[in-house]
């Protein structure tokens, strides 16, 4: 019977990116991984608008206009909350000698830079990047998937 793997994929690879950055997974009927996933996917829906695309070239002039752009902005604004919060959470409960993930590693860094007025360790630098290995992971990995299944259908013999 046919089904589209699509959303057991990027579960999967959300919860182990999560897993790794984090350093906790999310039940998959969780409310706020759920949101958390609805908003990739409409980001991921959204980027090939025409007014994205405009926005990435002239910005000034597209932040006044309506459009597509503004809910993808909206979007990572939330996302970006939520790891804000998660990066909060860490903070508070940081074991240095015994780091749980990737967000505690970089808090570690941060400590030992913290004299350092050229260092990249900030807890601006951390939420970014924490976000781009998020969304930039989950969604290259998901697809990737989703086209080699694709590919074992049409060629049997391979798999």
């Amino acid at each position: 019977k046919p089904f589209d793997p699509s959303s057991f994929l990027i579960h999967a690879v959300s919860n182990i990116i999560c897993s790794i950055v984090f350093g906790d997974r999310f039940d998959y009927e969780d409310k706020k991984f759920l949101t958390l996933i609805q908003l990739m996917e409409e980001n991921n829906r959204l980027q090939n608008s025409v007014q994205t695309q405009i926005y990435n070239f002239i910005p000034n002039i597209m932040e006044r206009l309506p459009g597509p752009h503004k809910t993808l902005i909206k979007n990572v604004e939330d996302i970006n909350q939520f790891i804000s919060e998660i990066v909060t959470a860490h903070q508070e409960s940081l074991d240095p000698s015994c780091p749980r993930d990737f967000i505690d590693a970089f808090i570690n860094k941060m400590e030992q830079e913290k004299g350092n007025n050229h260092s990249e360790f900030t807890a601006e630098t951390l939420t970014r990047t924490t976000l781009d290995l998020f969304l930039a992971g989950t969604g290259t990995t998901s697809i990737a998937l989703r086209y080699g299944l694709l590919i074992l259908q049409k060629h049997p013999h391979v798999e």
